[in-house]
C-alpha cells in the first residue's frame, strides 16, 4: 500500500467524523488532525480520502436501492402468491 493510502487510511480509522466529501473541509480537517509539512501531500491525502468516502457513499446509495428493489419484489410476489393459491384450491 502506498504511503498516501496508508496515511488516509490511518487517519480516517483515527478521525472517521473529521472528514466529509468536500475537497476543501478535508484540507482544513487535516491541518487540525494532523502535521503535514508539504502542501502537495497534504492535497493528495485530501484528495484520497474525498474519492474515497464519495465512492463508499455510491457504494451504500446502490445498495440501498437494490435493497429496496428486493423489497418491492418480494412484496409485489406475495401479493400475487395468494390470489393465484386461491384459484389453485377452487
Amino acid at each position: 500500500m502506498n504511503r498516501i493510502k496508508r496515511i488516509s487510511t490511518e487517519l480516517l480509522e483515527k478521525y472517521p467524523n473529521k472528514f466529509g466529501l468536500e475537497f476543501d473541509a478535508n484540507k482544513k480537517a487535516l491541518n487540525e488532525v494532523a502535521v503535514v509539512k508539504s502542501k502537495v501531500l497534504r492535497n493528495e491525502l485530501a484528495g484520497y480520502i474525498t474519492s474515497y468516502l464519495r465512492k463508499q457513499a455510491a457504494q451504500e446509495k446502490a445498495s440501498s436501492a437494490m435493497a429496496e428493489e428486493e423489497e418491492e419484489s418480494l412484496e409485489e410476489s406475495d401479493q400475487e402468491t395468494p390470489s393465484a393459491s386461491a384459484a389453485a384450491e377452487e
